[in-house]
């Protein structure tokens, strides 16, 4: 996430929204938020997990999600993923935000 505040101006005019999911509760994601210096909004998915599951990342073993970084259009569709280590990284994010742009 701290990659993400430190390039929020690479989406900026790409007509995107940045946010971040988490399966931590509120509390503690806020905490988190406060100490990367988080501008974008952080969401709980802590209660049911739903999004989490929904979109295939969640470790139910664990109960926790796997890091991912979902890209979706304007029409609702996910243009990209990136998943694991690599999604932490926001040049994949940034690179298909730029494609979606140009489309």
């Amino acid at each position: 996430m701290t990659a993400y505040q430190g390039g929020i101006a690479n989406f900026e005019g790409m007509d995107t929204q940045v946010f971040g999911i988490s399966t931590d509760n509120t509390p503690s994601l806020a905490v988190f938020a406060k100490q990367v210096g988080a501008t974008f909004p952080m969401i709980s998915d802590f209660a049911k997990r739903e999004v989490s599951k929904a979109y295939g990342v969640l470790m139910p073993e664990r109960g926790i999600a796997n890091r991912a970084t979902f890209v979706i259009d304007m029409e609702g569709k996910i243009a990209h993923i990136e998943e694991g280590s690599s999604a932490v990284d926001i040049s994949g994010a940034n690179m298909a935000c730029s494609r979606l742009k140009k489309k």
